[in-house]
């Protein structure tokens, strides 16, 4: 009897001996210790920046600003206010040729030209193209000492070495012509050379440039060969 005790006694022994050891033997799945990664915040557009839709509009607006001061200068402008030309100076190149168009349109007369040429050199701005085309256009109709002047010194101002080069030979043809009795030859060259140092040196020497220079080495020989009556 003592035995059979000892026995079952035994036996269960070892049974939770073999079930301790299975247990540690068991397979156990890793401890999962990263961080869970959250989707991103639909608002978050960078820790500097500001949300798309926010930016956009601000440039809409500052664009539509602009637009709106530039249409304020060029309807001024059209109103013969001479003022703007300063204004629009400070905007942008284009705006202020923009300007100076709508004041040669306004200006009908050759008085008008003259007083906006006057305006022009007083304030120290810039000649566009379109103002020395318009004041050639006047100084043919009467070409004489003052306008003729005037006429090379607008269009050198213009620093357009095309527009400069053809003002020199119209003066060529008027003086052979005889209609600028009172220019010598020395006082014409004089003249030519003396506003063609007002063109920038990017356009005296470009392509147009180099044209120019022929149309003036031209221009001194035959000065330097006219008859001395001329003179």
């Amino acid at each position: 009897m003592v035995s059979l005790f000892i026995a079952a006694v035994a036996i269960a022994l070892v049974i939770l001996f073999l079930a301790g050891i299975g247990f540690y033997l068991w397979p156990r799945s890793e401890r999962d210790t990263s961080v869970p990664i959250l989707p991103p915040n639909p608002d978050f557009y960078g820790l500097f920046a500001e949300a798309p839709s926010k930016t956009g509009g601000k440039v809409k607006e500052l664009i539509a600003q602009r637009e709106l001061a530039v249409a304020h200068l060029i309807d001024r402008a059209r109103q013969g206010d001479r003022s703007v030309l300063t204004e629009a100076r400070a905007t942008s190149d284009a705006v202020y040729d923009r300007a100076l168009g709508e004041l040669l349109e306004q200006a009908d007369s050759d008085a008008a030209l003259l007083s906006l040429m006057s305006y022009i050199a007083q304030n120290d701005l810039p000649v566009s193209s379109a103002l020395a085309q318009a004041v050639a256009a006047s100084w043919r109709k009467s070409p004489d000492r003052g306008s003729t002047a005037k006429a090379l010194h607008f269009a050198a101002l213009s620093d357009d070495a095309a527009i400069y080069g053809e003002t020199v030979e119209e003066t060529m043809r008027f003086w052979r012509e005889g209609k600028l009795p009172e220019l010598s030859k020395g006082e014409l060259r004089a003249l030519f050379d003396g506003e063609f140092w007002i063109l920038s040196a990017r356009t005296r020497s470009s392509g147009a440039g180099f044209v120019l220079k022929r149309t003036l080495d031209s221009a001194r020989r035959e000065l330097e060969t006219a008859p001395a009556i001329r003179q």
